[in-house]
């Protein structure tokens, strides 16, 4: 039987706070803990909380929209989506990765840069990965550069992880290197990160990656990600994007990102 977890929300007035900043109590032996959403370590650590917090609580449908208008693109453009070899960026503790499992994916490379993700996937999906990298993804010796690049990854994806400083800009680029010319990128980002007054890093690598020569937009769409504390609605955009060439040296160098 699935342990069930004591969760509480704290009042409305209580939640006017930014998204990474929003927190809610667990109830534990009499205990009251209060944890941000984005104490990944924390809620890894007990299983299925991450789980009953954000996809039964909350109702996240983004693993499954993602993957699902990744899997039409790739076909549309006359690949099988069995084919892919993809590369799980903030894979957490393999949500994403047992929906891409569904679709017969030829390889399935996990990354996160906690190890509490990695032990969580192991403990509550096993096998769910092909290869399971506990790695900062801003700092890459060439060793690991070399295991990850042996892989031939065409294809990354990154759900649910990608701004609020979860993963760098300079990660995701990083990552984005690892995939072979002709590849894929799907992902998905919170609305506000498209609109012009947002002037934060990732904002401003997403739009220069959607400008770029070397990215290819297939697919973009605005949809309900999950729902808030309060019951509302919140807005992400998912994305297709196809590499056609290798990132260009000024955007690399702008991210930090120049071997």
């Amino acid at each position: 039987m699935p342990v069930r977890h004591r969760i509480h929300f704290p009042p409305q007035n209580a939640t006017d706070l930014p998204q990474d900043e929003v927190f809610f109590y667990l109830v534990e032996g009499g205990d009251k803990i209060r944890m941000r959403f984005h104490d990944y370590a924390r809620i890894y650590d007990r299983p299925g909380l991450y789980e009953q917090l954000f996809y039964d609580r909350l109702k996240c449908t983004s693993p499954g929209k993602v993957v699902d208008i990744l899997r039409k693109t790739v076909e549309a453009n006359g690949q099988d989506a069995t084919t892919l070899r993809v590369l799980d960026l903030g894979a957490g503790n393999g949500m994403m990765g047992e929906v891409l499992k569904r679709h017969g994916v030829s390889r399935l490379v996990g990354v996160d840069i906690i190890p509490e993700a990695r032990n969580a996937c192991l403990r509550d999906r096993p096998g769910m990965y092909d290869e399971y990298y506990v790695a900062d993804f801003t700092d890459l010796d060439a060793e690991l550069r070399e295991d990850i690049g042996e892989w031939d990854v065409d294809c990354l994806t990154s759900v649910a992880a990608l701004g609020f400083g979860d993963i760098p800009q300079r990660a995701f680029v990083q990552a984005l290197q690892f995939v072979r010319p002709g590849g894929w990128a799907a992902f998905n980002i919170k609305d506000t990160f498209l609109d012009p007054s947002d002037t934060t890093g990732f904002s401003t690598l997403v739009r220069e990656l959607l400008f770029s020569e070397s990215i290819e937009v297939h697919h973009i769409e605005r949809y309900w990600h999950r729902l808030s504390m309060e019951g509302n609605s919140l807005a992400y955009f998912a994305l297709v994007l196809r590499k056609k060439d290798e990132l260009p040296a000024e955007l690399r160098e702008r991210f930090d990102m120049v071997d």
